[in-house]
C-alpha cells in the first residue's frame, strides 16, 4: 500500500513539473469550481519543483490564487446568472443536494465578505462557497477581493508546507518508507494550521454575535 500511494505520488509530482505554473492554475481553477480536485496535492508539489529551482516559490504561490479567483468567479457568474430555482433543482446532478445550497446561503447572509474569506480556507466549502455568492448577487468587487486575500493565504500555506515536508529533501521521492515517516513526523504543522482556523471561525462567531446584540 504504501509503495502504491508514493508511486501515485511521483506520477502527480512529474505532472506538475511538466505543466509548470498552468498547469498550477487550471487546476486550482478545477479546484475552485464544482470539480473536486484537492488544493492539497496540487500546491505542495508546485512548492517542491520551486525548491528545486525548478520553479519560483512565489510563482506557484500567485499562479494558484489567480486559479481559484478564476474558477470561483466562473462559479459565481454561472449562480448569479441561472438564481437560486435552477441551483436548487439540478445542483443535486453534480453532488450538490438543495440542503448544502440552503445551508451555503446561510453562511453567506450571517458572515457576509468574511465568510467568503474563511471558507476559503475550509474543505468542501472552498469549491462550493462561490455558488452561493453569485445565488445572493454579492458584489463582485467585494467577491473577488475576499476570494483572492483568502486564497492566497491558503496558497501561500500549502506551498509553504510542501517546501517545509520534502521541498528540502527532493531524495525523500526515492524512499517511500521514509516519506511515509517525514509525513507523519510534521503533521503537527498541519495539526496546528487547523486549530488556527478553528480559533479565527470561533473568534468571527462571537464578533457577529456581539454586534447582532
Amino acid at each position: 500500500m504504501q509503495e502504491q500511494f508514493h508511486a501515485l505520488l511521483k506520477i502527480w509530482f512529474h505532472f506538475v513539473e511538466t505543466w509548470g505554473y498552468l498547469g498550477v492554475f487550471l487546476l486550482m481553477a478545477l479546484e475552485s469550481s464544482i470539480v473536486p480536485v484537492p488544493s492539497e496535492v496540487v500546491m505542495p508539489p508546485a512548492a517542491y519543483w520551486a525548491a528545486q529551482g525548478r520553479m519560483s516559490f512565489w510563482g506557484v504561490v500567485l499562479a494558484g490564487t489567480a486559479g481559484s479567483w478564476f474558477g470561483s468567479i466562473v462559479s459565481y457568474a454561472v449562480s448569479r446568472l441561472v438564481g437560486e430555482p435552477f441551483v436548487r433543482r439540478y445542483g443535486k446532478l453534480v453532488l450538490i443536494p438543495e440542503a448544502k445550497v440552503a445551508a451555503m446561503e446561510g453562511w453567506v447572509r450571517e458572515y457576509g465578505v468574511s465568510g467568503i474569506f474563511f471558507a476559503r480556507l475550509l474543505p468542501v466549502m472552498r469549491h462550493l462557497i462561490s455558488i452561493p455568492a453569485g445565488i445572493l448577487k454579492m458584489p463582485v468587487l467585494a467577491f473577488s477581493a475576499a476570494t483572492t486575500a483568502g486564497a492566497f493565504l491558503w496558497c501561500a500555506a500549502l506551498s509553504w508546507f510542501g517546501m517545509r515536508v520534502i521541498g528540502d529533501a527532493p531524495q525523500l521521492l526515492d524512499s517511500p518508507a521514509e516519506l511515509a515517516r517525514v509525513l507523519k513526523d510534521r503533521m503537527h504543522l498541519v495539526v496546528a494550521a487547523v486549530v488556527l482556523l478553528a480559533a479565527a471561525y470561533a473568534a468571527m462567531t462571537g464578533l457577529r454575535k456581539r454586534a447582532s446584540k
